[in-house]
């Protein structure tokens, strides 16, 4: 049993239908799930706002946590968690964050840094 179509049987119409559910599929994808550019970090240590910082400015801040201090760099209008005495690093290891929504968080020892501009990045907890 052969379940392949041929091509010979596929029409002009069927062409244009699939070109143009695939340009909107991918114009859909471009607009909805790419964030804002980000314009400040909001650094939070025990849950609270530790400090707000702008992106425009290149830096290194260091953050307070119940195991010591975080190191949070602020370079090129990205952010990242450059050091931090938590054991498994999870947080170092997730890199820049570029896009207004985006999020590093080192549980253990409660420090987060996240980026914040006028358009969020899609999440699919909000949908």
């Amino acid at each position: 049993m052969n379940l392949r179509l041929p091509i010979e049987h596929i029409r002009p119409g069927d062409w244009l239908t699939l070109l143009l559910g695939v340009s909107f599929t991918a114009f859909l994808t471009l607009t909805l799930w790419q964030g804002g550019a980000a314009d400040k970090a909001i650094i939070r240590s025990g849950g609270k706002i530790f400090r707000e910082a702008p992106l425009s400015r290149d830096q290194v801040i260091e953050v307070p946590g119940p195991l010591g201090i975080s190191r949070i760099s602020i370079y090129n209008r990205q952010a990242r968690i450059a050091a931090d005495p938590s054991p498994r690093q999870y947080c170092v290891r997730q890199g820049w964050l570029k896009q207004a929504g985006e999020i590093a968080v080192c549980l253990p020892n409660q420090v987060s840094v996240e980026l914040s501009g006028r358009k969020r990045n899609y999440d699919s907890l909000n949908y």
